[in-house]
């Protein structure tokens, strides 16, 4: 048995020598079970497939070089990461499986040198529910009503828009279509979705406008895509600006809370897409040792996510919440307990009738946002409780 063992380990690497001309690192597991570490990020659970020509991991969207470690059930490798990089190795499966795997980081994109400079103007609304929304032509064919989602990546069309409404049929998740949005065409897949903000057809994700500047006037009901910054902008002094973290491939940026003189910072998805104003975990609240027994109870209803799956949520006032020098009091806040929106992720979120307060713009070149007080600032909150005079 130990002649064949043999064997069959040389033949592995004779093979193995064949994905490439140098030697790939080797690594072993008993297990498809395997945990993926990104320096900065929660750990990812991914699985092995051996019958996958590469089996490949797409890091988050890196700014600068950092360190991944793959560490399956009985070995492990790590290696250094940079926009755009790739690193290949080899698996051996239980002995006998030979899997080329690969830890590949998005290429960060940037158009900011196109000539001509693109500079493209959209009207761009907000309806009664915090929905942000924008016409755009599907195809060709069909005239929709999408919502602009930074906490989405992807094209998605609700599942009632798909069934009800859009006649060109489109083949769902490997098929690259057309969208004419302002007076550009961008080409992406679409997916399906069961939910989507109320009186829309779907969500635009950001990639759809990844490498561009995208600025949101609420004043002027516009969205703007840049290809490069304007001046007027990076001149600005009245915006704050906020880097951009990205966790588990989403937007996170620096927010703080404070509730009966008891301040904590953490990163918040920046997520257009969601319709009320913060939601908080429970979990992180608690680890953070945050007085939400000090915060009064508004109501307590069921939430609905966009896979339709129920999430059971507190609403509760919240005493402070900053966003860079901008501060903001008395917030009706969502609570969550359980059915985390990315499961496995605790994580605060925060949402569009907190974000619709201020003209944003959106650095995907140089992954920053910016953020300035608009018309909407001084609009009371729905739910909000009053303070005492």
């Amino acid at each position: 048995m130990k002649i064949v063992r043999i064997l069959i380990l040389s033949f592995l690497l004779i093979s193995i020598l064949g994905f490439s001309q140098k030697k790939l690192p080797i690594v072993y597991a008993n297990s498809t079970k395997v945990k993926i570490y990104e320096e900065d990020n929660p750990v990812s659970n991914w699985s092995i497939n051996s019958k996958l020509k590469i089996d490949q991991y797409t890091t988050n969207k890196l700014v600068k070089t950092k360190t991944v470690k793959f560490k399956t059930d009985i070995d492990s490798i790590s290696f250094k990461i940079k926009s755009g990089m790739k690193r290949d190795f080899i698996v051996i499966l239980n002995g006998k499986d030979s899997c080329l795997t690969r830890i590949q980081s998005p290429e960060v994109k940037n158009f900011s040198k196109l000539k001509p400079e693109i500079h493209d103007s959209i009207p761009f609304f907000v309806n009664k529910f915090n929905t942000n929304y924008m016409n755009v032509v599907f195809n060709k064919v069909d005239s929709l009503k999408m919502n602009f989602d930074t906490g989405a990546n992807d094209v998605d069309f609700t599942n009632e828009a798909l069934q009800k409404k859009i006649k060109s049929n489109p083949k769902l998740y490997d098929t690259d279509y057309d969208f004419k949005i302002g007076k550009r065409d961008y080409k992406a897949k679409v997916y399906d979705i069961e939910l989507a903000g109320n009186e829309t057809d779907g969500l635009l994700g950001r990639d759809l406008f990844d490498g561009m500047v995208v600025e949101l006037n609420y004043d002027k009901n516009k969205m703007i895509i840049h290809s490069k910054m304007p001046t007027s902008i990076s001149n600005d002094k009245q915006y704050s600006k906020f880097n951009i973290k990205y966790i588990k491939g989403k937007p996170f940026i620096e927010t703080e809370i404070s509730q009966n003189g008891i301040q904590n910072k953490s990163y918040f998805l920046f997520d257009l897409g969601y319709q009320k104003t913060v939601m908080l975990d429970n979990d992180l609240l608690n680890e953070n040792h945050f007085p939400t027994d000090k915060m009064a109870v508004i109501k307590k209803v069921i939430m609905h996510g966009t896979s339709g799956n129920e999430v059971p949520v507190i609403t509760s006032n919240l005493e402070t919440l900053k966003l860079g020098k901008f501060e903001l009091k008395n917030i009706p806040t969502q609570i969550l307990t359980q059915n985390k929106p990315i499961p496995g992720l605790k994580m605060h979120i925060l949402g569009n009738e907190i974000l619709k307060k201020f003209n944003t713009v959106l650095d995907f070149q140089n992954n920053v946002i910016y953020l300035k007080p608009n018309h909407l600032y001084d609009l009371a909150f729905s739910d909000q409780i009053k303070e005492k005079s």
